[in-house]
C-alpha cells in the first residue's frame, strides 16, 4: 500500500460496478447475477436518457445496494445546485460535477448527506486529447489543480485516474476520496475507449479509496465469478 493511511470503507463497498445498461431489465439482470458479489452500483448517462434512472435507484436501495449517481452535473450554479437538491432525496451515495469553483461550490452547498466528486480529466483523455482542447499544462498538473479546487469548494472526493492517484495523496490531501474509473484486471485489457487504465492492486496502492469497472464484469463469461476475482484481489491488497 502507499503510505497514506486507508480509509475506513468496508472492503466489499470499494468496488462499484458501472451498470452501463440500456435499461430497467437489463440492469435488474444484472443485479441479480451478481448477487452479492457487488454492493456498490454506479449509474450513468445511458440509464437515465433510457427513463428507467430512479426506478433501477429505487430497486437497488430495496435491496441494501448504494449508488453513486454518475451524471457529471454541468451547468450554470443555480441550476445545478437545484438538481443537486432534487436529488439529495433520492438516496445517492456520490454524485458526480464536472465544471468550475462556483458550480462545485454551488453543488457542494446542496449535497446534503450525498458526497460530491468533482470530475478530473475523463480517464479516456490522453495528452493528445487535452492538446487539442487547448490545455498547455500535463495531465497531472490539471488533475491536481481540479482536485485541490474541488476541495476547497467543499466537495468530498474526485474522480481520477490511478495513475495520478499518488500525486493527488502527496500534494493535495489524503482526506481525499479518491474513485478511479479504467480499471483493467491485468488479464482482461480489451481494445476500447479508455487510455489512462491501471489494474485493482495498483489502484489501490497508488491510493485510491474506490474503484470503477464496467466492462471486464459485464461481458465476462461469468460476471460474478468475475466480481469475486477482483474482491478477492482487493481483500488481498488490503491485508
Amino acid at each position: 500500500m502507499t503510505d497514506y493511511a486507508p480509509k475506513d470503507i468496508p472492503l466489499r463497498d470499494r468496488l462499484i460496478f458501472a451498470l452501463d445498461v440500456p435499461d430497467a431489465g437489463a440492469a435488474k439482470e444484472l443485479v441479480v447475477t451478481l448477487a452479492d458479489s457487488v454492493e456498490f452500483y454506479k449509474l450513468g448517462l445511458e440509464l437515465m436518457t433510457s427513463g428507467d434512472y430512479f426506478e433501477v435507484m429505487d430497486w437497488l436501495h430495496a435491496r441494501g445496494k448504494k449508488v453513486f449517481a454518475d451524471l457529471k452535473l454541468f451547468d450554470v450554479p443555480a441550476t445545478v445546485a437545484g438538481a443537486v437538491a432534487g436529488l439529495r432525496h433520492r438516496g445517492a451515495y456520490f454524485l458526480t460535477v464536472h465544471g468550475n469553483q462556483s458550480i462545485m461550490e454551488a453543488a457542494a452547498a446542496e449535497k446534503g448527506q450525498m458526497r460530491i466528486l468533482g470530475v478530473t480529466v475523463l480517464t479516456s483523455l490522453d495528452r493528445g486529447d487535452l492538446d487539442d482542447l487547448g490545455f498547455e499544462c500535463s495531465v497531472n498538473s490539471l488533475v491536481l489543480s481540479r482536485a485541490r479546487r474541488s476541495l476547497e469548494a467543499g466537495c468530498d472526493g474526485v474522480i481520477s485516474s490511478g495513475l495520478e492517484a499518488p500525486a493527488l495523496r502527496e500534494s493535495v490531501s489524503h482526506k481525499l476520496l479518491v474513485v478511479t474509473p479504467g480499471i483493467r484486471p491485468v488479464d482482461n485489457r480489451p481494445a476500447d475507449d479508455q487510455k489512462r487504465v491501471v489494474d485493482v492492486a495498483q489502484a489501490f496502492n497508488n491510493g485510491a479509496d474506490y474503484i470503477v469497472i464496467g466492462r471486464p464484469i459485464r461481458d465476462a463469461k461469468d460476471p460474478r465469478a468475475a466480481a469475486e476475482a477482483i474482491q478477492q484481489t482487493i481483500s488481498e491488497t488490503f491485508t
